[in-house]
């Protein structure tokens, strides 16, 4: 079942804004300016954004998505997320390798990547991508952007032309994720605003360069480069279905038809090896495309007549399909029975198992739930599907204590997820763990950029516990790093 999370402040096309706001500080240069080769900055050899900048950059944006982004966090989908990005990232030549993953709820056409290592994907990306080399190229295009620093080599230059503050920039980024106005643009911009706002992509040379490198590290990862041009194809396809609208995608990453007859000669210099997808792409693929069919009954239709023109190599994955479908549209047996065919054919399929048990919680059989989810986590251990599916059957089963150890095991590995602090807040409620709620709470409220919130949430939960006790120490000591920051932010 697709989780939303939970926003703030909900503004639809958000990630239209963040892109266009990139677009904007990286492409606001003289026309002569952006063909030329601009030097690599940064790290040993100096330059304007440093590697802690970047950091910061990226923090600012997290803050901005996660308080205005709509968002799929939806633990199956997230997972595969990571998995195809991470067989992609060993290949690509990034200075820095730890990611943050954004899936954004829209079914437009977007991706987008930040510094300070922050990557996006629309759910859309899925329904468009026909197949996962398709899927995986616009992933590789991106990291070839970070890559190359795209982003922090056009702050050099424009320094050379029109000095800016990093505070300037960032306030300029989140104003326009936040606002959707040209507002932002003023700030980041000052005078150039009306040139930056002509001026809303990526060079052609970095473009080119990161179609380049992009098919060098999909080719590198053992995927199908030819995947490039052909999500080229689909986007200029979709854009004269449109009447020449273009997908969002394109608005910042512009597409012409010698960039396309690039990308496909260059992929036809790579060894043909037939590489075919992986299911786990089709599953996902399927799983949104009930998530944003206009209502369960429309996605069942939709689903029972694919299989009857099913391609056999995708059977599965339209079967798969079509028990979400029912699921969602509360036709729990039939989902069931389509769910444990599958899994007779595929034992141990985590998918299956944990939408199995998503079936079992949604018929009010959490003990059904967690004796599936049980047994897979015990082949799987910490696996993050399967383990949140088991903290949600704790919790369906009123046992808040269960459920907060699981949780606390996520937060853990994936300390970036806030649904993963709110849902423990939750847990330990339900616990009556009033420390362990201030405390969740306020890890929530850090990564919303409420530092405040925080500090009110750590001062509630030291008051409650005794002094000299270790539990109280490590309370005290998040405490101070909170206070610093806040500080920090006051005198900056």
């Amino acid at each position: 079942m697709i989780v939303n999370q939970p926003v703030t402040r909900a503004l639809p096309g958000l990630l239209t804004s963040v892109s266009l706001a990139f677009a904007l500080l990286v492409t606001a240069l003289p026309a002569q300016a952006q063909e030329t080769e601009l030097p690599s900055i940064g790290g040993a050899g100096g330059g304007l954004i440093a590697g802690q900048q970047e950091s910061d950059i990226g923090r600012q944006v997290m803050v901005s998505i996660r308080r205005s982004a709509p968002r799929i966090t939806d633990p199956l989908v997230y997972d595969y997320l990571s998995a195809i990005t991470y067989q992609l990232v060993p290949y690509a030549p990034l200075q820095e390798r730890d990611l943050t993953l954004a899936l954004i709820d829209s079914p437009a056409i977007n991706a987008f990547a930040v510094p300070g290592g922050v990557v996006g994907v629309n759910g859309g990306l899925f329904l468009n991508a026909v197949t996962e080399q398709q899927f995986a190229s616009v992933l590789a295009h991106e990291l070839a952007h970070l890559s190359q620093r795209h982003f922090a080599r056009r702050m050099e230059q424009q320094a050379t032309n029109a000095p800016l503050t990093l505070a300037g920039m960032i306030a300029g980024i989140v104003l326009s994720a936040v606002t959707q106005s040209d507002i932002g643009f003023a700030a980041i911009a000052g005078s150039q605003a009306l040139a930056a706002q002509n001026m809303l992509a990526y060079s052609r040379a970095h473009e080119q360069e990161a179609d380049r490198i992009g098919m060098d590290i999909l080719a590198s990862a053992g995927m199908d480069p030819s995947g490039m041009p052909e999500m080229f194809e689909i986007m200029m396809r979709q854009n004269r279905l449109q009447g020449n609208r273009l997908p969002e995608y394109l608005s910042t990453h512009p597409l012409t038809q010698s960039r396309v007859a690039d990308t496909r000669n260059r992929a036809v210099q790579y060894p043909d090896e037939k590489i075919r997808d992986g299911q786990e792409y089709h599953l996902m693929r399927s799983r949104l495309q009930v998530h944003y069919a206009p209502s369960p009954e429309v996605a069942v239709e939709t689903f029972e007549a694919y299989l009857e023109q099913a391609d056999p190599k995708r059977i599965d994955a339209i079967r798969y399909g079509l028990s979400v479908a029912y699921l969602e549209n509360r036709q729990y047996e039939k989902a069931a029975g389509i769910l444990n065919e599958l899994l007779e054919k595929n034992p141990g399929r985590i998918t299956f198992q944990v939408t199995l048990a998503e079936v079992r919680l949604a018929q009010n059989r959490p003990d059904d739930a967690r004796a599936i989810l049980t047994e897979a986590l015990a082949r799987n251990p910490g696996n993050y599907p399967i383990t949140y599916t088991l903290a949600e059957a704790e919790i369906a089963d009123g046992n808040g204590a269960a459920a907060a150890d699981y949780l606390r095991q996520l937060t853990r590995t994936l300390p970036g997820q806030e649904h993963l602090w709110l849902k423990l807040a939750e847990a330990e409620g339900m616990a009556r763990n009033i420390v362990g709620v201030h405390r969740a709470r306020a890890e929530y409220d850090v990564l919303m950029g409420d530092l405040e919130a925080a500090q009110r949430q750590l001062r509630q939960a030291q008051e409650k516990l005794p002094a000299g006790t270790p539990q109280r120490q490590i309370v005290t000591e998040r405490l101070a790093e909170i206070t610093s920051r806040l500080n920090a932010q006051s005198n900056g």
